[in-house]
């Protein structure tokens, strides 16, 4: 079965996360992507580390699968030449420049479009493209602040804390994927292209979702509350009596049988301060010592046996060792290999994305820098083996991986 992106072209000046995170997902998806690349080292992430294996950064391992790697100097004419040619015969363009580096090199929407008037071109910035501070960099440390993250993430009495990923720019790339997915919908219909604008801020700003509404609707300045939820009592981590658990009581239903059917303990819920959520919320203070103290009793394996025996939404805390290791992980066959002339293979996340019609590619390992420059300038702008040898020489490209000069 064909892969749902089958056939469509990807041009990808986008480099670090957001952007390769949106990439690769529409590889997977069956996409083929150009991933354009400095010839002077490439991607950043090819140099972040650690951690790396063989020398080889792992981060960049992590959102480069099933690309092709495609070394261009774009501050060659020839380098810029062969790049508005791969414009012209791709579906989708992606990038990340600052708008003035993107008008110098001829590749804003408005010229790329008049040669071929079906592309989305895709631009993700940090502040958006048609604001004062389009020229700003946008980094997801940032950006956990300065969309309010850090100050609703940490313990009650520390200090603002980001989450452990960098998360604004994958809800970046995730609002990426959306919008292209969209536009090559509305293309179908159209037969045109569109400009997609889609910027770190917003996407922080949007995922504050429930947050945010509680903000805007009441004007209360939201805080943090450690691992407890503000709205929902119990939804906290708390101590076994040999680890710790997750849990997650959403409604007076499953309290009532986390109390008397888990905790054995039925006045916690009988009591009126704790029969409803609103209850327990504004109880919090008493009702959560009461249930530590009765959890604490617990082992971990037989609470989560309970837990979910009853219906009650639970789980172990775990490291990352043990999440990948665990029977869930198993069960979803969550990881994958693929084979790499370097390191043997690389082991990565299989696809979230299950579709029954039109399943994802079977993974491709990362490309060392330039491994397709040859294959690419060949195959689909029908260059000469010559004329790409003598835009090498000429250091408008680098083939393979072999070092400059």
């Amino acid at each position: 079965m064909a892969a749902a992106l089958d056939g469509i072209k990807v041009l990808d000046l986008s480099r670090i996360l957001a952007g390769p995170w949106c990439t690769m997902t529409l590889a997977d998806l069956g996409a083929e992507v150009w991933k354009i690349e400095n010839p002077d080292g490439g991607d950043d992430t090819r140099t972040w580390m650690p951690p790396s294996v063989e020398g080889i950064s792992t981060y960049y391992l992590s959102v480069n699968r099933s690309k092709k790697s495609v070394a261009i100097d774009l501050k060659t004419a020839g380098g810029r030449a062969i790049l508005t040619e791969l414009a012209s015969k791709a579906d989708v363009f992606i990038e990340n420049f600052r708008p003035a580096s993107l008008k110098a090199l001829g590749l804003s929407y408005e010229s790329l479009s008049e040669r071929n008037p079906r592309l989305i071109h895709c631009g993700i910035s940090g502040y958006g493209r048609s604001t004062p501070f389009a020229d700003r960099a946008g980094y997801d440390f940032v950006m956990q602040a300065e969309t309010g993250f850090m100050s609703i993430t940490g313990e009650t009495d520390g200090n603002p804390m980001r989450l452990g990923v960098a998360f604004v720019d994958l809800a970046t790339g995730a609002n990426a994927i959306q919008s292209i997915l969209a536009a090559l919908f509305a293309r179908e219909r159209t037969g045109r292209g569109q400009s997609i604008d889609v910027a770190l801020f917003d996407s922080g700003l949007h995922f504050l979702a429930n947050i945010a509404a509680g903000y805007l609707n009441t004007g209360s300045n939201p805080t943090r509350f450690g691992n407890a939820h503000p709205s929902i009592v119990p939804y906290q981590l708390f101590d076994t009596a040999d680890g710790a658990i997750a849990l997650a009581v959403g409604n007076d239903q499953q309290y009532r049988r986390f109390c008397r059917d888990v905790l054995e303990r039925e006045e916690l819920c009988t009591d009126e301060r704790f029969r409803t959520n609103a209850g327990r919320t504004r109880h919090r203070d008493v009702l959560v010592p009461e249930l530590a103290a009765a959890i604490k009793r617990f082992d971990t394996k037989t609470l989560i046996a309970k837990l979910h025996a009853n219906g009650i939404p639970g789980g172990e805390l775990r490291t990352v060792a043990e999440a990948f290791a665990s029977e869930e992980a198993k069960a979803r066959d969550a990881i994958m290999a693929a084979p790499d002339p370097q390191l043997g293979e690389v082991r990565m996340v299989r696809s979230p994305l299950r579709m029954s019609g039109s399943p994802t590619t079977t993974p491709v390992a990362p490309p060392t820098l330039g491994q397709h420059t040859r294959e690419v300038l060949g195959k689909v702008l029908d260059y000469s083996a010559d004329r790409i040898d003598a835009l090498e020489r000429e250091g408008a490209i680098r083939c393979g991986d072999k070092p400059p000069g």
